[in-house]
């Protein structure tokens, strides 16, 4: 795990705002000592979430996108950790396990040009490298019994998260993304865009349902081509919020129904939550309360295998909006199957 860098007890000292009378989650959570044996210590310790961070928008990059989601990690930390540990979140079944270092990568990618295809073509690479750090990681994560918990990045990360968990559980497995967009086009090298058509035609997804496309930004001819793909279902945002033809809990409860029948994973792409600063942020969209209710919903379900948040870019003025948000998605998931 060369790539890993574990969260220790100096950050979390420079992090940390504590007050007389008050717990906070960070004095709590369970940090690694060392990298050694990571699938050892996971499986041996007493924990049933590891969260860590993905620093890197490479694939966001690489899909023509705007860059950014490399801070999400970092901003989701200061705000995480100094939330009140109380009577309805337990720190002690969450290992803060750190992130994936592509400083490296993402200096690299600073020196290219996306006008030029041939930069384009040299940062797809660098994703499909950064694919397979991702998937090893959870795949030990998963192979040791927990749920990850998965920060940051761009939503290419979805690739890894499902070929991780397959290999893990040795089969193929459900996904619900909600998301503005389907991330099934083409195969034409890896970006954000197309995590999970690699990830279905690589044989490592099977029932994938997407929650509220936006009807504008999806191309007629992807939607054209996952309507003939019986393992693929769908709804929009329109339907459910503009129109009323559909409800939002009705739903919930199909796409539950269509997932649930095996392991899921839940992938959550800020794309689609309004005005929360995004690599393709939107006016109109569920809201952040709408987003709690998903992950609350499909998170208490005993096949939902991870969670992963992506495709955030926090500025320094819009940082406290984005690190609570997240931090609230976390919990949520934590508290489904908790509280």
């Amino acid at each position: 795990m060369d790539k890993l860098v574990l969260f220790n007890n100096k950050s979390l000292k420079q992090l940390l705002n504590k007050r007389i009378g008050e717990s906070k989650f960070g004095e709590h959570a369970i940090t690694l000592k060392n990298v050694s044996n990571i699938y050892e210590q996971l499986k041996n310790l007493d924990v049933k979430y590891v969260i860590f961070g993905l620093p890197e928008d490479v694939g966001v990059f690489a899909n023509y996108g705007k860059s950014g989601t490399s801070n999400a990690w970092s901003i989701t930390l200061k705000y995480l950790l100094n939330i009140q540990s109380n009577q309805f979140i337990n720190p002690k079944d969450v290992l803060i396990l750190g992130h994936l270092d592509f400083e490296n990568e993402q200096k690299l990618v600073s020196t290219l040009n996306q006008s030029k295809k041939k930069d384009i073509q040299k940062a797809r690479k660098i994703v499909s490298e950064i694919d397979g750090y991702v998937s090893h990681l959870v795949y030990q994560i998963i192979k040791a019994g927990k749920k990850p918990i998965i920060i940051g990045g761009g939503h290419n990360n979805s690739y890894g998260n499902i070929k991780g968990a397959s290999l893990a559980l040795n089969k193929q497995i459900n996904v619900v993304n909600f998301d503005a967009h389907t991330d099934f086009r083409v195969e034409e090298g890896r970006h954000s865009g197309n995590g999970f058509s690699y990830a279905y035609n690589e044989g490592f997804l099977k029932n994938y349902f997407v929650f509220g496309l936006h009807e504008n930004y999806n191309s007629n001819a992807v939607l054209n081509y996952i309507d003939k793909i019986k393992t693929i279902a769908y709804n929009t945002f329109e339907s459910i919020e503009i129109r009323k033809e559909l409800k939002l809990k009705s739903e919930m409860n199909r796409g539950l129904e269509y997932v649930s029948d095996n392991s899921f994973g839940i992938e959550i792409d800020c794309d689609a939550i309004e005005d929360i600063p995004s690599s393709a942020m939107t006016p109109s969209g569920f809201c952040t309360t709408q987003t709690r209710r998903f992950v609350n919903f499909f998170g208490k379900h005993e096949n939902a295998l991870y969670l992963h948040i992506c495709e955030a870019v926090p500025t320094k003025k819009t940082e406290t909006k984005i690190g609570k948000l997240i931090t609230y998605l976390i919990t949520d998931f934590i508290k489904a199957h908790d509280i």
